[in-house]
């Protein structure tokens, strides 16, 4: 195709790179330098062309604008929010009512009538999107600060809709973000991007991040995406779909999708009826919203283009680049495409790591009153400000005050000056990539995202908390939290020999926990996963059509939408989340363990009445190994077994090792192995490797035994404690009695570590024992253990209790 010429006002885009900032905008200039570096990865990036910052300069000369604006900005008060939107509208609206430059305007319009004839259209669709030259700095983000147009068709439009581009320079947040910058107004200049529209309208789009939002994380390709066209997601009106992809394993070749969330997409947006309503919002059909917007394939393919953009600018700016991406596929070809990229401007900024924990209790007064999706790190507390819009309160009309809590439906640019005021946000709507969310981690506020209507729960200047520092769920509690925050530099933990590994629950906080010192995780429990993600009893989700109870098997027909069966839905949500902690702490082991409920908490889980019994003593009854080989719950270790699979064949997790609990005797233990092998997972098949819960008398008696079918030991301190005891952990009548310190436990641990020494069979702890006491955590070390796995809050104080023991010894051998 012929180039549009290089004049001063209009540049072909392929025509401008990452060097063309002061005349492109950082927006401009990055799509340009994609079209121009990343073909040859066929990465698709849509044509159009480029109005230069020259070209914006000569409308304001022209119109003798500058001075005019100048009087303008020198009468604006940034932190009186009236003055700011009075000013800004009539600087805004004295650019809209000015005059195109005639020769400015033959350019534009000869350029548009070129690139319509590229797609053999008399008035191709595109999209009209303002770039500014202080966009995207490594010491600030003023992405989404000026405005852009979907669906623009014909001359006329067209020259509309670049004056409005050219007028965005002075919305009301991009001249509070300037002041709070300290850029000068009159040195950023705006050029406008003219590119061909990708039709999402009939599919899908939204945006893509190469880095964990929330936590950092860098190895992660965090999508969220609905039907239609992507507006609504960065405005926050649909809860989308997500889709997180690990980037080590995708580059080796597997289907590394470690999670499928999916959202609600109760609406869409697309082109309109006729010229003068250039886009529409219209229900979601209800079998697209039950449906993911992007297919596997598809996920897989952005995910390689979201890593090799952030390669290509890591490489070209010399540091570590993680990107944001904005992505479309057209419903026409089926055709993906990006549509814009940018750098990452929060997490890239970081410098350092340390561990912030925040210790806080619950009184009386503090219930939980909803949750909602968790943005940020921290808590904040202040009285709520329910807000509809930004014209009218609802309420007593209560003025919103610095360190109030803002509560409303949803956010866009326009509330970013009230935003800086706030503690804390919660809104109705929402998801992760959402306006509020992207400008509350900007501003360093909790958030707590689509929690459906806040606005209708809380009371004007009721006094909330917002506690964003439990996992991805946030929450909202009555009244005042008192809290404590300690933050610990983790370059001045001191070193130690001893391999601390982490006891990793909630897959939702496993990329935090990836930046602590560690050498993998000694316990990722299955049970937590099941409990918190699948909710339904794996034989309730193979059998309820045979049980006959119309109620549950509705709730189970809600739950897998989205999903191909109700045993895929198991298989899948279960191996999403043991993927998400073998990610976070990837190379490293991660020992997951084999579900260990007891049939009490089985009994709990949607469907777990029908196949339960009532045992007097659940605590030494039906559980763990036992269950595995047994006919009435085979079918369910098998999705077990598959979900293990899918983990480390698909998705190239082999850091990955199993581990069986309670398991009674050695011939207990030859028959679950049968099983596995049974069901894909055979010993050292693929390097798998097979841990053994140590934690019943037998297991250390016949620890020699034990360790021939082995890999591993991983001591069980709490059943362990237990059974050598002989009491019950849940009575409180004997809980004075429990001490995994006791002398008899002790011995039990220190014969265990001497047998799996002579059989050359690694052992470690996994128990609450050494998180607990770190003079345990000393015993242990003294005894020789290979690796000591405790929950993260405890890894300071053990950390430092081990490196005094590890001294002690040095000296004592010297």
């Amino acid at each position: 195709m012929e180039n549009l010429e290089r004049g001063e006002y209009i540049r072909d885009l392929k025509d401008v790179g990452l060097t063309d900032i002061a005349i492109a905008g950082g927006k401009n200039a990055s799509l340009g330098e994609m079209l121009q570096h990343l073909n040859e990865l066929q990465i698709n990036v849509p044509e159009g062309f480029v109005i230069t910052v020259n070209a914006y300069t000569h409308f304001v000369m022209a119109n003798n604008l500058d001075g005019k604006i100048r009087e303008l900005i020198a009468a604006i008060d940034v932190n009186n929010i009236e003055s700011l939107r009075r000013q800004g509208l009539a600087i805004r609206q004295l650019i809209r009512n000015s005059r195109f430059p005639k020769d400015l305007a033959i350019e534009i319009i000869e350029a548009y009538e070129r690139l319509s004839d590229r797609y053999s259209q008399l008035v191709t669709d595109v999209a009209v999107r303002s770039s500014a030259t202080a966009e995207d700095l490594p010491d600030a983000s003023f992405a989404g600060q000026q405005e852009t147009y979907l669906n623009v068709r014909g001359q006329a439009a067209l020259i509309d809709a670049v004056r409005n581009c050219f007028a965005s320079l002075f919305t009301d947040r991009a001249i509070s973000y300037r002041e709070n910058f300290g850029f000068d107004h009159f040195q950023v200049g705006l050029s406008v991007c003219v590119q061909k529209m990708v039709r999402s309208d009939l599919a899908s789009s939204g945006v893509a991040f190469s880095i964990d939002t929330e936590s950092g994380f860098p190895d992660a390709v965090v999508i969220n995406g609905s039907y239609g066209l992507g507006e609504l997601i960065v405005q926050g009106s649909v809860s989308p779909d997500e889709f997180l992809v690990f980037k080590p394993t995708l580059q080796q070749g597997f289907a590394a999708i470690i999670e499928k969330k999916l959202g609600s997409k109760q609406e869409m947006m697309i082109y309109g009826d006729d010229p003068d309503q250039r886009l529409r919002i219209i229900p979601t059909e209800k079998s697209l919203q039950h449906k993911f917007c992007l297919n596997d394939k598809m996920i897989l393919q952005l995910s390689a283009w979201v890593t090799s953009i952030e390669t290509y600018y890591t490489q070209k700016k010399g540091h570590w680049c993680p990107m944001d991406v904005e992505w479309a596929v057209d419903g026409l070809s089926g055709e993906l495409f990006i549509v814009q990229a940018r750098p990452e401007t929060i997490h890239s900024r970081k410098q350092g790591h340390s561990i912030r924990e925040y210790a806080f209790k619950r009184e009386a007064g503090n219930e939980i009153l909803f949750k909602g999706i968790a943005i940020g790190d921290g808590i904040a507390s202040g009285q709520a400000t329910v807000m509809h819009s930004l014209d009218r309160r609802v309420g007593d009309g209560h003025d919103f005050k610095a360190g109030d809590v803002l509560v409303t439906d949803m956010t866009d640019p326009d509330w970013e000056p009230i935003m800086k005021k706030v503690s804390a946000i919660i809104t109705n709507k929402g998801g992760r990539t959402c306006h509020a969310a992207i400008v509350a981690r900007e501003l360093g506020v909790p958030a707590i995202i689509g929690c459906g209507n806040a606005t209708e729960r809380l009371a004007q200047q009721q006094l909330v908390t917002v506690s964003c520092v439990e996992g991805d769920e946030g929450f909202v509690y009555s009244g005042e939290l008192d809290f404590d925050v300690i933050e610990t530099d983790l370059s001045a933990l001191p070193e130690v020999k001893t391999d601390i590994m982490l006891n990793i629950g909630s897959p939702a906080m496993a990329f935090s926990y990836a930046a602590y010192p560690h050498k993998g995780v000694g316990l990722a429990r299955e049970e937590f996963i099941i409990n918190n993600f699948i909710r339904v009893h794996p034989l309730a989700l193979l059998q309820h059509r045979e049980l006959n109870d119309a109620g549950l098997s509705a709730e189970i027909s809600k739950a897998i939408a989205g999903f191909a069966s109700e045993a895929d839905y198991f298989v899948q949500k279960l191996a999403f989340g043991i993927a998400r902690i073998a990610a976070a702490f990837y190379p490293e082991t991660v020992i997951v363990r084999f579900s260990d409920f007891k049939s009490n908490e089985y009994f709990n889980l949607l469907g777990g009445k029908y196949f339960e019994p009532a045992e007097e003593n659940p605590m030494i009854g039906w559980r763990g190994a036992s269950r595995y080989y047994s006919p009435e719950y085979m079918a369910a270790f098998e999705l077990e077994c598959r979900a293990i699979k899918k983990v480390r064949e698909e998705m190239g997790l082999t850091n990955v090792v199993v581990m069986i609990p309670f398991c009674r005797t050695v011939g207990e233990l030859k028959k679950v192995l049968d099983v596995m092998q049974l069901f894909g997972l055979e010993r050292g098949k693929d390097g798998l490797q097979v841990y053994l819960m140590a934690e019943l008398p037998s297991n250390i008696i016949m620890a020699g035994e034990f360790a021939k079918h082995i890999d591993g030991f991983s001591i069980g301190s709490n059943d362990l404690t237990q059974l050598t005891l002989g009491l019950d952990r849940d009575s409180s009548l004997v809980a004075h009695l429990y001490d995994e310190r006791d002398p008899a436990v002790k011995a039990m641990i220190r014969m265990l570590v001497k047998t799996a020494k002579e059989h050359n069979v690694k052992v470690g702890i996994c128990g609450q024992g050494p998180s607990d006491f770190p003079d345990f955590a000393q015993f242990l070390v003294e005894e020789g253990i290979d690796s000591i796995s405790i929950t993260p809050d405890a890894l300071i104080k053990t950390v430092k209790a081990i490196a005094a023991i590890e001294k002690e010894k040095v000296f004592s051998h010297v």
